[in-house]
Order: C-alpha cells, then sequence, then structure tokens
C-alpha cells in the first residue's frame, strides 16, 4: 500500500506495518533464541525496506516481550517481577541476595544491563512505583505466534489488515500527524503519550487503542534508552514515533485530500528543509 500520508508529509523512512501472523515471513531479520536486542531496531529495519520477525522466544529483552504482547515477562526477569522493579528504579545493589545474583547473571548480560541491574535505571522513582507502573501496563496476549514489521508499500491491505502503522517523524512531521489524527473527530484528544518503553508504544498502547470506539494514535520514543539505541540505527537524534491503529491510520489517510497538507503552512515547513 502507498500512503498518501507518507508522500504529504515527505516522510524519509518507510512506514511500517506491525502484523500479526501464524506464519513466519521467510527471510526476515529476527533475533537468535535468547540473545538481547532491542524491539526498536526490528522496526527500524522495516522502517528501511526490509522485513522482520518476532515470538516468544526471540523478542530481545523482557520489556520488549511485554511490549509486542507476549504477556508478562517482566516475571521471567532475573529475581522475577521484584528484580525488575528495582531494575527501573534504584538497582538490586542494596536488596538482599541482589549483589550475589547480579553476580551469578554477570556472564550473561551486557555490561551496561548489569550496571542497570545494580545500580538502577532510576527510571521511576521507588520500587513500589514501578509495581503499579506494570499494573497499569495494558499487558496483552495476542492470539497468533508472530509480531511481523514489515514497509507498509510490501502489504496488501486489501489481504491482511495490519494491527498499527508506525511512522519515524521528525518534529515538524509529528505536529502534522497530531494535527491530521484530530482533523476529522471534532474533539481535541485522539493522540497521548503515555509513559512507556520504546517498543510499548508501538506495541500493547496501540493494541489497547484498536479496541476502542475512537482510537487514538500513540507517540513514543520518550524512552531514553531506545533513543540511544535509534540514534545508531538512524544517525538521527531527532525522530519520535507515531502509531495509529490501523482504523485510525486508515480515517487519516481519507482526510489528506483537502486538508492543511495542501495548504500553504504546511508546504512553507516542507520548503524551509529543502
Amino acid at each position: 500500500m502507498e500512503s498518501a500520508i507518507a508522500k504529504a508529509i515527505q516522510l524519509k523512512y518507510q512506514p511500517v506495518a506491525l502484523l500479526w501472523s501464524n506464519e513466519k515471513p521467510q527471510g526476515a531479520m529476527q533475533f537468535q533464541e535468547g540473545k538481547w536486542g532491542c524491539v526498536m531496531w526490528l522496526a527500524v529495519h522495516a522502517a528501511k525496506g526490509k522485513t522482520a520477525v518476532a515470538d516468544i522466544k526471540t523478542f530481545g529483552c523482557f520489556g520488549g516481550g511485554v511490549g509486542l504482547g507476549f504477556g508478562n515477562q517482566y516475571k521471567n526477569f532475573p529475581s522475577g517481577e521484584e528484580g525488575f522493579c528495582h531494575f527501573l528504579s534504584a538497582g538490586n545493589a542494596a536488596r538482599e541476595g541482589g549483589p550475589e545474583l547480579a553476580e551469578k547473571i554477570k556472564p550473561f548480560m551486557r555490561g551496561e544491563a548489569y550496571d542497570n541491574f545494580l545500580y538502577g535505571e532510576r527510571y521511576v522513582k521507588t520500587p513500589a512505583l514501578v509495581k503499579k507502573f506494570i499494573e497499569n501496563l495494558p499487558l496483552t496476549e495476542i492470539p497468533e505466534p508472530y509480531v511481523i514489521f514489515q514497509p507498509l508499500d510490501t502489504v496488501d491491505t486489501k489481504k491482511e489488515k495490519p494491527q498499527t502503522i508506525i511512522f519515524f517523524v521528525n518534529p515538524d512531521q509529528l505536529s502534522a500527524l497530531v494535527v491530521l489524527a484530530n482533523y476529522g473527530r471534532g474533539d481535541n484528544e485522539n493522540v497521548v503519550i503515555p509513559y512507556a518503553a520504546g517498543c510499548q508504544t508501538i506495541g500493547i498502547y496501540p493494541y489497547r487503542e484498536a479496541k476502542a470506539a475512537k482510537p487514538r494514535a500513540v507517540v513514543g520514543l520518550t524512552d531514553l534508552s531506545a533513543r540511544v539505541y535509534i540514534h545508531k540505527q538512524l544517525n538521527d537524534p531527532h525522530l519520535m514515533t507515531f502509531a495509529a491503529p490501523f482504523a485510525l491510520f486508515e480515517e487519516m489517510e481519507q482526510n489528506v485530500p483537502g486538508s492543511f497538507l495542501e495548504r500553504h503552512t504546511w508546504q512553507s515547513l516542507i520548503s524551509e528543509k529543502g
């Protein structure tokens, strides 16, 4: 499918279709079982024109498993959910048994992850608040074994319906998508920015929105760790994600003709880049 939105906002990278499937696409990029990786890399791979896939054994990291809809993978974190609650907050160094556990798992962890396990990512103030963070996540168990990231222009939407369409956008393009998401709605709050991992803002949060009568888009890449990884992949420090449940994406596509995207204010922003 060719996207009118992508053309109108002069998108640098392909819109990415996230699909659920019971078949694994041949030749798709996939993490090795048990090996660490950031799910956002899979989305970036598709934005560059290639297909990527994940399943319950190859989602890259525990947060990625949660983000793609493979249930509460935080339970499988070292020392379980409690270990993760300390990891995201103050760390496990001061927790009883924490340093000993860290030494046991050190050979299997990247240096950065080992340091964070001990001393915490400090993204949430306390372990108790991380517990509430998990409770508030729209945890999901998808009905199919595979999550596929595919360039939108390779998807026949008459034959298969993506769950979500993901855009990698700069601030001007993000602004345009926010306006377009609200353009035909008659209200003002059709885009949300939850605090969540980068993968969760393109996965489980849009999954939740897709169930609503008026699904909203989800802005992401406020995840600082994911931003570090994406900078290395795209060499662009200014990108955010905008994830639209497919029904909203179709609505936005239909609203491109006759909209502000054809008027001088938006055209002046495009011409500034040129």
